[in-house]
């Protein structure tokens, strides 16, 4: 209500300025600053600016034509800068309404109609040829050199999502990167990423399927994503990771076509 007040407040100031501020031109080329005028009869009586009187001058003498048209496009310009201002506010309350929603604990919640929906976060695991061992946020899992794989247990999410391109809500636990993956889905498990681990320098090489996403950022740590494209049936998952450190935050979902 206080910002809706303040751009009614700062609409008429601006109203008030055209009105305080008209140019009664006279025919010989020059003008006077008036606040407001008046066609009498032969006459135009207005009220000068510079010296704060009214005052009249012979009708005849006045290029009423040019004085009423600049005044028209100033009002039109008026009009056009109070509907923009007006949208613009409209979108950031529209905007403001959003994030209200959306829950201020982190992590990935599916727009589903009017209602979110969170995904909970899934527990990962490092497999390497010598066993498994699971994944911790801010302790990442020592890993040897060699190739280690990123896998969640299951063939299939028990998260369905029947959108073909689902939105989601992301609210980041810290300011690290983000995607959507596709996952590669083995017997009974899905690989989220591959971890090339080189030897002596211990560098990371991560490898995954990135989908082509678009996202908008609703606050500091709030952004709305969607795929770019419809996704095919299978499994996927929205992730937050650092690049080379062997740390990722994994919400999985499989995208199956709704039931007809």
């Amino acid at each position: 209500m206080r910002a809706a007040c303040g751009l009614a407040c700062l609409l008429l100031l601006g109203v008030a300025a055209v009105a305080a501020n008209v140019r009664l031109y006279l025919k010989e080329g020059g003008y006077h600053v008036v606040r407001e005028y008046q066609v009498q009869s032969d006459r135009v009586r207005f009220y000068s600016v510079e010296r704060s009187d009214w005052e009249e001058i012979p009708l005849e003498l006045v290029d009423l034509k040019r004085t009423e048209a600049e005044l028209k496009e100033r009002q039109a310009a008026l009009a056009e800068e109070t509907r923009i201002l007006t949208a613009e506010e409209a979108a950031e309350r529209a905007r403001a309404d959003e994030v209200a929603r959306v829950p201020a604990d982190p992590g990935v919640y599916l727009i589903d109609g009017k209602d979110l929906r969170p995904i909970p976060q899934a527990e990962a695991k490092a497999v390497t040829s010598r066993g498994r061992s699971i994944l911790k946020v801010l302790v990442p899992a020592p890993v040897v050199a060699g190739k280690v794989t990123v896998e969640l247990d299951g063939a299939r999410s028990a998260n369905v999502v029947t959108q073909a391109q689902p939105e989601f809500y992301f609210r980041m636990a810290l300011p690290e990167r983000f995607a959507i993956l596709k996952l590669a889905v083995k017997k009974d498990s899905r690989v989220v990423q591959t971890w090339q681990v080189m030897p002596v320098t211990d560098e990371v090489i991560d490898e995954q399927e990135i989908v082509p996403v678009l996202h908008r950022q609703m606050g500091p740590d709030l952004y709305r994503i969607w795929p770019v494209e419809a996704l095919k049936p299978g499994e996927y998952a929205v992730v937050e990771y650092t690049a080379g450190q062997r740390n990722i935050q994994i919400w999985d979902f499989a995208c199956q076509a709704a039931a007809k």
